[in-house]
């Protein structure tokens, strides 16, 4: 073969088809007509559809090592604000418990009052409210102390009532405080009267088979007493007003061996539970003084005859 024939060009590397600049041109007309035809006939949405179908479950395994670690700290995160939460709710609701009790604490001392500044409106004597402080500390008498005394022109034998009844009397007074002994102390007697019958008696103090009561006593064993009847102050003690609540009777026992009946009486003031009462003063201090007596006039002597 000669030699001139021969094509000393060398062969291309790699086989060329269409330039680069035509496939660009062609791509990005076809990328427009794509975009045009999917925004105005939706051409592309089975498509995609069917494309995020299909990519779900892989896109879901590749997210799992990062929302594991996200979901443990909000797991965690919330744990603790549900912790704290829990902790100020149970503060919360200790708070409204303590104002829940002290409302009805509040609301029990404003009844009392009510009754007592009632009760005041009908006792004609002078009277005075006072706060019982609290209990004596001897465990055999039955007393409380009240911050009312010598500076508040508190007596001694001043009646003490609550909005019930009758509390008991004031027995030592002290410049600031003074010191009330309960009706149902053992040491206390006071005149009644049994408001049905009007049958006077005397109401000693607590008696060791029933403590807290009062009983009774030296009333005939055929006396008209019924369990329910309501004993009143007498007034002729000169120191409880007349008509004041003392007591309801209990229970009522005769016996054939006694000429006296035991009579056993259940206080009808708070003896146990007043928190306010009101201080009167002796009936005896509001009676004028006896005027006293005067001298009989000495007898005349006769004259002797002289």
């Amino acid at each position: 073969m000669p030699l001139g024939t021969l094509d000393r060009t060398p062969p291309p590397f790699f086989r060329q088809g269409p330039s680069a600049l035509s496939k660009l041109m062609l791509f990005s007309a076809l990328a427009l007509f794509l975009m045009v035809a999917d925004a105005r006939f939706q051409v592309t949405k089975p498509l995609r559809m069917a494309l995020a179908t299909t990519l779900y479950p892989v896109q879901w395994l590749a997210m799992q090592p990062v929302m594991w670690p996200q979901g443990g700290g909000n797991y965690f995160q919330s744990l603790r604000s549900a912790q704290t939460a829990e902790e100020l709710a149970r503060q919360k609701l200790g708070a409204l418990s303590q104002r829940a009790n002290q409302v009805d604490q509040l609301t029990l001392e404003n009844t009392r009052l009510r009754k007592l500044l009632e009760l005041r409106d009908r006792v004609t004597t002078s009277a005075q409210a006072a706060r019982v402080l609290y209990d004596a500390a001897d465990p055999y008498t039955r007393k409380i102390i009240i911050d009312k005394g010598l500076v508040d022109g508190v007596a001694a034998g001043s009646p003490v009532l609550d909005e019930s009844g009758v509390l008991g009397q004031v027995t030592r007074v002290y410049p600031a405080v003074s010191e009330v002994t309960l009706v149902i102390d053992r040491d206390q007697a006071i005149p009644v009267l049994n408001a049905r019958t009007g049958a006077r008696g005397v109401a000693f103090g607590e008696v060791a088979a029933h403590a807290g009561t009062l009983e009774l006593r030296f009333m005939s064993a055929n006396a008209d007493v019924q369990v329910g009847d309501v004993l009143t102050t007498s007034g002729v003690d000169g120191v409880y007003p007349p008509g004041l609540p003392v007591a309801k009777i209990e229970k009522v026992e005769r016996r054939v061996d006694s000429a006296f009946a035991r009579i056993y009486c259940t206080p009808l003031a708070l003896v146990e539970g007043t928190a306010y009462v009101m201080v009167l003063k002796p009936v005896a201090d509001q009676v004028a003084a006896r005027p006293p007596l005067e001298p009989p006039a000495a007898p005349q002597k006769k004259g002797r005859l002289k």
